[in-house]
């Protein structure tokens, strides 16, 4: 019997694929057994019968089952002895898909933008017209750095938004923070192996260091960020810092402990990596400039991505390197081709060159301004003094911390997910031991207002029942 589970985003000939060849493997479907027509089958599961022939057709490459002329399909001979022992967990079941495709009403990732945010009639435009410019780009590969042209307009957009100052053989185009670091981490591994990184803080730098071999040191955070002097007690001389807004907990670097870093790594020949996260959503005030441009000269990389208010699914960053380590930079990589494609590079260049770039910032520190006033709100309507916020009036997330509650944040996590409401841990950005009272990490991005107010009533009714 086969039964299928309606829930899932698996489709439905994969699981039909998937149960045939798990009772074959497991022997439920011994050689020369005859299977149901697929005319039978479809009605017996009530499919369609192309449903059920391309289930069929993939077994039947796969040489699980094969045909006889006028008499159908049947289960193929497969020596025993070359089955592997754990044949029978092999596949996909009913219970695993639904595990795996488990739904949230309500998502409080904290990376998670706005489903409808982005504009894709001017993107497909855009896309459509940078393949017609020039036919012949799709024959060749593309600068290691990436594409000149959006270079010069991030050059452009960095100088007058950010404070950056640099030059276009200064920027590197990569696929996403984790590929800025990977490219970032052999460069750094010439001449250093001791890395620090705020504690808390982004757990991808932490992987992707240690992955390289880098000694790892924890650096305890402060109500002005980073704590300079215990960066000092370390013996590293690469340290990863969000000055702009602190991930998780949402702390600015003044200017004074910025020029402490810089002052840091001149005395100890150190390198400052400076992660702009979450930079351009920002809701009151002036935005904060970039560390690197205070100064430019100095071992500072800049690194910034499109995630956040375009979409994570271009892959699309940028690192400004500094000049001492563009020199290895070129040694390591000069032959590479960058990750990036170039299509979604040169339509990138046409968003911002034409000025939608600063016109989609501008749309959506509005809409996020609206959902971040909406879970402060709500915040302070459902918990009241049972609760702090930590980290607000910029990004997409902010932090709840709990007074009076002696639930874990296992227990907080389960209990919401047994009102189908999801949250991410925050005790995946420790590298040392979280606060002592229940922390929990809030993302608004992805849900509205409305949403946002019946989760966090929901999750009040949780946690304090």
């Amino acid at each position: 019997m086969i039964i299928l589970n309606s829930k899932g985003r698996q489709p439905l000939h994969d699981k039909i694929y998937n149960q045939i060849k798990n009772k074959i493997l497991s022997g439920e479907l011994p050689p020369a057994t005859k299977l149901l027509s697929i005319k039978n089958l479809a009605i017996e599961l009530s499919v369609s019968r192309n449903t059920v022939e391309y289930a069929y057709q993939q077994l039947f490459a796969e040489g699980y089952i094969h045909s006889k002329p006028r008499s159908g399909y049947y289960v193929s001979l497969i020596d025993p002895e070359f089955l592997p022992s754990s044949h029978c967990q092999t596949g996909t079941s009913p219970g695993q898909i639904l595990e795996e495709g488990k739904s949230y009403s309500f998502d409080f990732h904290p990376a998670s933008i706005s489903p409808e945010s982005f504009p894709v009639n001017l993107w497909r435009k855009l896309y459509v017209d940078s393949l017609k410019e020039n036919p012949k780009q799709l024959a060749s590969y593309s600068n290691q750095q990436g594409d000149t042209a959006l270079r010069y307009e991030l050059q452009r957009y960095l100088a007058r938004s950010r404070g950056v100052s640099c030059s276009l053989e200064q920027i590197v185009l990569c696929s996403g923070l984790q590929d800025s670091l990977s490219i970032l981490a052999p460069i750094l591994k010439e001449n250093h192996s001791q890395f620090a990184i705020e504690d808390p803080g982004h757990f991808i730098p932490k992987s992707v260091f240690r992955n390289h071999s880098f000694s790892i040191s924890p650096v305890p955070l402060n109500s002005d960020g980073l704590a300079i002097d215990s960066l000092y007690n370390t013996k590293s001389t690469v340290v990863y810092v969000t000055p702009s807004h602190q991930f998780p907990l949402g702390y600015i670097m003044p200017v004074a402990n910025r020029l402490k870093l810089i002052d840091w790594a001149k005395n100890v020949g150190g390198v400052i990596i400076e992660d702009d996260y979450d930079s351009e959503l920002r809701y009151y005030g002036k935005p904060i400039p970039a560390l690197q441009g205070l100064h430019p000269e100095e071992n500072i990389v800049y690194i910034g991505t499109f995630s956040k208010v375009l979409s994570p699914v271009l892959r699309v960053s940028y690192m400004v390197l500094p000049y001492q380590l563009l020199t290895i930079y070129n040694k390591l990589f000069g032959h590479y081709s960058t990750s990036v494609s170039l299509l979604d590079q040169r339509t990138l260049s046409k968003f911002m060159e034409q000025g939608y770039w600063e016109r989609h910032l501008r749309k959506m520190r509005t809409v996020y301004k609206k959902k971040h006033d909406a879970i402060i709100q709500s915040i302070h309507q459902h918990f009241g003094s049972q609760a702090n916020i930590i980290g607000q009036g910029a990004g997409l997330h902010v932090v709840l911390e709990l007074v009076g509650n002696s639930l874990t944040e296992g227990e907080l996590i389960h209990r919401a997910q047994e009102i189908e409401v999801r949250l991410h841990p925050l005790s995946s950005t420790y590298l040392h031991k979280s606060s002592k009272n229940p922390q929990i990490m809030l993302g608004f991005g992805s849900m509205s207002s409305n949403e946002i107010d019946r989760g966090i009533e929901l999750l009040y009714q949780a946690w304090y029942p």
